[in-house]
């Protein structure tokens, strides 16, 4: 293949992929935006999966949002490829994925990488058994198809997440046995000048809060599930005390929870930075901003020329965020390719840079409640499972340890940890922490070596209508 299918290529339809795209195609460049989704939105702004689910849902404020996204996206010259899931990006840059007519490629002179965030759970007997899921995936549930995802559901983890999740549950008719959060009382208090930057997000969740209240809902803080086990049908779900660095308090359990069926767990988020590792640009660690995330200049810009990183899948901030920092990668895209001038991009970006500055405090200030506490995964008891792909527990990657693995890389050696479909997006930043422990810091510890698939892809995907009848076969040689 020869030439450009387009000036720009967006990959992530979320707010910040949409929002680049939006300001690069009004700055004259030819985009083309990607996504696995069948609609734009991304995880906090998804789209219903049917007209049903749509009937069904109560839109809201994420609901709003999404819709008006949406219909920006429609209005817009932006090639949306939908239903395609990118599975490598190479020679700056060839975009290679999969959709429903099979295998597909693009190239451009530019990618924004907008790739999102996945969840992290720090590991726990029990958290492997069916009916245990992320809030991510009880969000999709709720979101996108109008379905609960249990009748009465215990939700843990850390963040505001928590409340937010509980209370779609309670008001879409479900039962919510109790809400574990990790982070003492204080540490939320401690938090209010940075939350009460955005008065109507924080208004927004106290009303979750308040919901919550009303219905008597348990509250236990400075609180973590310390096994999730079945009891027939249901689970029973024991809840212990820690610290405020996440460790386990001895003793006896705070409650045990019986007659639950599904369990809501997440323990923040972690950018979902595979392609900017796999085009070599430069990372660093941030343990407030999610994990390791690329060097970035303030409009996107990464060490690699032309390669442009956005939204929470370079630094966990929120939608918000998300939505100006996509604009700015797109308007830096515009300028890098000479379709605007230096004077045009200063009085467009400016704006945009100046609500960047008020949105951080409240990005900042979720950002930390989210983050990886190193004493709880300190405490994961030798025989849970961490890679739960490979069946690899925590007392295999000690002994991996033992036997002389340095950082991650040999440790994925030694146990196979972080080789399953998931590529190690569940367990990474979890083998990460316990790797630092032993070798000193993440940064010793190292990250996975980028490869191809970025995410798993069948071959029927690939080959598509392709049959042995399409197979060209030439005329016998002359005898």
């Amino acid at each position: 293949m020869t030439g450009h299918d387009a000036d720009l290529i967006v990959i992530g339809a979320g707010p910040a992929g949409a929002s680049a795209a939006l300001a690069a195609v009004k700055a004259g460049l030819k985009v083309v935006l990607i996504d696995e989704a069948h609609a734009a939105g991304g995880q906090i702004y998804r789209a219903p999966s049917s007209a049903l689910a749509a009937g069904c849902r109560s839109a809201g404020r994420d609901g709003a949002e999404g819709d008006r996204l949406r219909a920006s996206l429609a209005d817009a010259e932006v090639r949306f490829v939908r239903n395609t899931r990118v599975w490598s990006v190479s020679e700056r840059f060839r975009v290679d994925a999969a959709g429903p007519d099979g295998a597909c490629c693009f190239r451009a002179p530019r990618l924004v990488a907008a790739s999102g965030a996945y969840e992290r759970v720090v590991p726990f007997p029990g958290w492997t058994l069916p009916g245990v899921m992320g809030l991510a995936a009880a969000t999709i549930l709720l979101k996108s198809e109008a379905m609960l995802p249990g009748r009465n559901v215990v939700v843990a983890g850390a963040g505001p997440l928590l409340a937010a999740v509980a209370s779609k549950v309670a008001q879409a008719g479900g039962a919510v046995a109790a809400v574990v959060d990790v982070a003492p009382r204080r540490e939320w208090l401690a938090m209010v000048p940075g939350l009460a930057s955005r008065v109507d997000l924080l208004r927004e969740g106290a009303g979750w809060v308040l919901n919550l209240a009303r219905r008597g809902v348990p509250y236990y803080a400075a609180s973590a599930i310390q096994k999730v086990e079945r009891s027939g049908s249901a689970f029973v779900v024991t809840i212990g005390r820690v610290t405020a660095e996440g460790a386990r308090i001895g003793g006896e359990p705070a409650a045990v929870i019986e007659g639950v069926d599904a369990v809501l767990v997440g323990n923040g988020l972690v950018p979902g930075g595979e392609i900017t590792k796999l085009c070599g640009a430069e990372h660093f660690y941030d343990r407030l901003a999610g994990g390791w995330v690329p060097v970035l200049d303030a409009c996107g810009r990464t060490s690699i020329s032309g390669l442009y990183a956005t939204g929470d899948g370079a630094a966990i901030r929120g939608a918000a965020p998300a939505l100006v920092s996509g604009a700015l990668a797109g308007l830096a895209a515009a300028r890098d390719s000479g379709r605007i001038d230096n004077e045009v991009f200063e009085r467009l970006s400016q704006p945009l840079k100046n609500d960047a500055r008020r949105l951080a405090p409240f990005a900042r200030a979720v950002a930390s409640m989210m983050a990886l506490r190193p004493a709880q995964v300190a405490d994961i008891a030798p025989d849970t499972i961490v890679c739960r792909c490979e069946d690899v527990t925590r007392a295999e990657i000690e002994t991996a340890l033992d036997d002389g693995a340095v950082d991650v890389n040999q440790v994925k050696h030694f146990t196979r940890c972080g080789m399953g479909p998931c590529q190690g997006r569940m367990c990474g930043d979890v083998v990460g922490e316990l790797v630092a422990r032993r070798v000193g810091s993440r940064e010793a510890a190292g990250v996975w070596t980028p490869r191809a698939p970025l995410r798993p892809v069948a071959l029927g995907e690939l080959v598509g209508s392709y049959t042995y009848d399409d197979i060209p076969i030439p005329r016998p040689a002359p005898l």
